[in-house]
C-alpha cells in the first residue's frame, strides 16, 4: 500500500533491473521479452499486480542500448509449468528508449540509420 509520503505520483515506484551486484541477482530478474507496449520479466518473486516500477534493462541491436522509464505491473506468473515473473506496460518512456522500442521492431542486423 502506498505511503502518504509517496510523493506527487500518489504512489511509491519499485525499482527492478537494477544494476546487478552479482550473477545471482541476474538470474533472480530479467527481461525476457518485450512489445511495442510492455515486457515481460522473470522473476523468482513477482511483484504484486498495480505495483509501479523503475525500469532499466539492456537490448542488444548493433551495440549494447539501455531502456529506462516507469511501468505498471499488469499480470503475474506463478506456476511450475511455465516461466515465473510479470507482465509491466510502460507507463513512461524516456525519447531515447521510446526510439530504441521502435528500432527493435524495425531493426535489421547490420544496417546502418
Amino acid at each position: 500500500m502506498p505511503s502518504p509520503k509517496a510523493g506527487k505520483r500518489g504512489s511509491r515506484r519499485i525499482t527492478i533491473n537494477k544494476e546487478f551486484r552479482n550473477i545471482d541477482d541476474f538470474i533472480a530478474e530479467y527481461v525476457t521479452n518485450i512489445s511495442a507496449t510492455g515486457a515481460f520479466i522473470r522473476s523468482k518473486n513477482p511483484l504484486p499486480i498495480g505495483t509501479l516500477v523503475n525500469l532499466r534493462f539492456s537490448v542488444i541491436l548493433d551495440e549494447i542500448e539501455t531502456i529506462e522509464g516507469v511501468g505498471k505491473i499488469v499480470r503475474v506468473e506463478k506456476s511450475p509449468e511455465r516461466e515465473s515473473g510479470m507482465g509491466v506496460v510502460f507507463i513512461k518512456l524516456n525519447s531515447y528508449s521510446q526510439k530504441l522500442i521502435e528500432k527493435i521492431f524495425t531493426y535489421q542486423p547490420g544496417r546502418q540509420d
